[in-house]
């Protein structure tokens, strides 16, 4: 399923929702979680966001593995192997990062999206904010350390 469309592996087609929508959930949650006036304005876009950063990260780490699988079938080995590990790894902590982040941005438009309050009480606003931040943090390194490795396995050197 997650294999080739008309022969070009999915994974190259699909990644790049992955490098758009995760950074811009991050961008999206720190500035919900410290700017709660503009929260009535943006909550519906952290909440799709939300949803289509994890499923297209995800996807995209499927896709990779069966890209991968592809890859050892037609006998990958050496450096070049190494480098895939590399970047297996950090796309499956993104995958999960992202994942974490989309539920927990979820659940804080859920709390704040009630007729006009937008605050939660002072445990809750900086609990959240502390989650989300650190969460975002995560998941912005790890999509980036993801790029950077497949780029360097693809473009690189080994």
């Amino acid at each position: 399923m997650f294999d080739q469309i008309n022969g070009l592996p999915v994974h190259v087609l699909v990644l790049h929702a992955a490098v758009v929508f995760v950074p811009l959930l991050a961008l999206g949650a720190v500035v919900y979680a410290l700017v709660p006036r503009w929260r009535p304005r943006m909550g519906w876009a952290l909440g799709l966001l939300a949803i289509v950063a994890p499923v297209s990260a995800l996807v995209a780490k499927a896709s990779g593995t069966e890209l991968y699988n592809r890859l050892l079938a037609q006998g990958l080995k050496g450096p070049g192997k190494e480098l895939l590990d590399d970047h297996m790894g950090f796309g499956s902590l993104t995958a999960w990062f992202t994942l974490a982040l989309g539920v927990v941005s979820l659940v804080m438009v859920a709390l704040t999206w009630r007729r006009g309050a937008t605050r939660l009480p002072l445990i809750g606003e900086v609990g959240a904010a502390v989650v989300l931040i650190v969460l975002a943090a995560l998941s912005g390194y790890y999509v980036y350390q993801t790029g950077d490795s497949g780029a360097t396995a693809v473009w690189g050197t080994y």
